[in-house]
This record gives structure tokens, sequence and C-alpha cells, in this order.
């Protein structure tokens, strides 16, 4: 059986750095050489940075792919703690100025400032990651149909829980974490309406530790743990790792997003249990908008990356996954009806 998604996953750091990294923000480049012509692109990470073993390691994967096949020279910037859309509109301008192009904002957060820096940088393009509300000529949105996604998921969990009950994090409850939200709950009913859904979020706007404190993600997959669900599915940044961390604990069943999380290194001590994960191609989308630029022809516009386009999927990375034959069958068929349009997938609870 092929893989469903094509996300490519890196080692990354551990959870603890990464909270160290976004505590003391700033800049930093990867390890690549210069490009031979002077290339430059430039990713700014959501909440979180890098080494949260999701949304925005997905990014670095699609930034060090870049480095390495199209021979530019990468560089990635940390968000600061507590930071405003004043420090968002500060990061991009510098990034800009230093020659950078794209310039990729990792997360819809960077919506305002996009607004205000794309205009004065006519010549450089501007990536913006699930958001749609920005547009110019020099803007590339880059969203995807995580609801498709997670209501595969929704059939896996239905169709490997055991007590009837399955549980749905998310970590800050924005019109973008709904829809995973939704996704789930219809794909689990769709399948098993007996099973219980327990869905809940960590902290609400403009609160948005809920992406990035393990201990909140931990604390609410045990709460969900202790009300007999066995299948806890996360749609929550780096605070899902503490959501993996207590339900692989418990010995039950983690679905993690974005990334592949069985494959990362971070979570290797916990991936035995983590079933699957909903992954989002946005290692894809960041290569392909830089790869449009170097090739002279940047992208611009809603650029969409659904099941259809393999822009979102289920990971089948866990060996425990796919021998369970039954599970995967019924999530081949939920994807094929929800491409040919049999299934209509909703985006709000």
């Amino acid at each position: 059986m092929r893989r469903i998604t094509r996300i490519a996953t890196v080692g990354v750091a551990s959870a603890a750095l990464a909270l160290s990294a976004t505590a003391c923000g700033g800049k930093s480049s990867s390890d690549a050489g210069t490009a031979s012509d002077g290339a430059k692109a430039a990713i700014a990470y959501d909440i979180g940075g890098k080494g949260d073993q999701s949304f925005n390691d997905a990014a670095y994967a699609g930034l060090a792919k870049a480095e390495k096949d199209l021979d530019i020279k990468g560089t990635d910037s940390e968000p600061t703690d507590g930071e405003g859309d004043a420090d968002k509109v500060q990061r991009l301008t510098d990034l800009a100025r230093a020659g950078n192009n794209p310039v990729i904002g990792v997360g819809f957060a960077y919506a305002p400032a996009i607004k205000k820096v794309a205009p004065k940088f006519p010549k450089v393009s501007f990536g913006i990651i699930d958001d749609s509300s920005v547009t110019d000529k020099n803007i590339a949105n880059m969203v995807f149909n995580e609801e498709q996604g997670s209501y595969l998921a929704g059939v896996a969990a239905a169709k490997t829980t055991k007590t009837k009950t399955v549980g749905f994090i998310g970590g800050v409850e924005t019109p973008l974490i709904k829809k995973f939200q939704a996704g789930f709950e219809q794909g689990v009913k769709a399948t098993d309406p007996s099973v219980k859904v327990l869905s809940q979020y960590l902290t609400q706007p403009p609160n948005f530790d809920g992406f990035s404190k393990p201990d909140l993600g931990k604390a609410a997959a045990q709460g969900q743990l202790d009300k007999k669900a066995d299948v806890v599915y996360h749609a929550a940044g780096l605070a899902g790792f503490g959501a993996i961390e207590a339900t692989a604990t418990a010995g039950k069943w983690a679905i993690g997003v974005d990334s592949d999380q069985y494959a990362q290194k971070g979570l290797a001590k916990y991936k035995d249990k983590i079933l699957t994960s909903v992954t989002k191609d946005v290692s894809d989308a960041v290569y392909n908008l830089i790869k449009s630029v170097k090739d002279g022809k940047p992208e611009s516009g809603e650029i969409r990356y659904g099941l259809a386009q393999d822009g979102v999927g289920l990971a089948d990375s866990n060996p425990a996954y796919t021998k369970m034959t039954d599970v995967v069958t019924a999530v081949e068929k939920a994807k094929k009806d929800i491409i040919d349009g049999k299934i209509t997938v909703k985006t709000t609870p």
C-alpha cells in the first residue's frame, strides 16, 4: 500500500529545546552554504517555532529540500514569546530587506503583517500558510482541506476504539482548528454513531498558549483518558507533544497532526502508540513556492491542497496501523468517496 501522503520529515530538536528557542526568538540560518547565484528564501515560524514536531517542522522540511535541490540559501526566523503584529511586521520587513525571495509566513497569524509588508516590496513574493483573507499580486495563499484529512482520522478512530470513546484536542479555538474538529467528529459518527467524541480546546484567542505549551496538552489528554477515551487526536502544535506523551504512556492510541509524527525523532519514545497522523503537505507548499520564484514564475493567489492533490492525508508509517486491514480499507473507501464527491466534509462542528 502506498503512503497516503508525500510529506517530508526531518530530524528535529527536542521539545524542550524548541520551547527555549521560542522564548529567545531571533533569526537563524540553516546549515546550507551560500547559493551560487545568490538566491535566498526565508520562512518565519508560527507559535512553537522549529522543533514543534509538527507544523513548523513541516515548513522547515520544505525549505531544507529547496536548499538541497534548488541551490538557494535558506533563512528561518523564530517567533518571540507573546509577540504582536508589530513584531511580525518587523520580522518580515527585515527578511525582505535582506534579499530573501520568497518570504513565507508560517501560519494564519501572519496575515495582518503580510497585508502591511507585501505592498512595500512589490518585487518580493510573500507566502502565507493557512490564510486566504489577504490577497495581492505578490502574495501566495497556501491553504489546505484539513477537514478532509481529519475525517479520515475519525474513520480510523471509530474503527479502532474499544471503549467507544475517542478524544479531540484543539490548541486554540479558531476557525482553522474547528475544521479539524468538524472533520474528525463527522468521520467518527459516519463510521459508528455509537462512538462518543470528547472535544475540547486548550485556550481561547487571544491566548495562543494552546499551540505552544505541552503541559496543557498533557493535562487535557489525561482528562479524556480518565473519561475512557482510548484514541486521542490532537491539533495543537507543540502542545500536542504533551497529548501524545500522556496518551502513549497510558498505552492508548494517539493520532498526530500536520507532520507524520510517527517518524519524528523527538517523539520516538512514543512512536509505537502513534496510530497515524493527519498530514498537511506544508513541505511541498513551501518548496513549490520557492521553486516558482526561482523559475521566474512566482505563484500567487489561492493555492489549495486537498485529498485530490495529495495535499492532506493520513500517514501509514506505523506497521501496527497497516496490519489493521479493516481500518485501512475503511479509510481508503472514505478517501475515495470524498475525492469522488460522495462525501462532503463539514468545515465547522
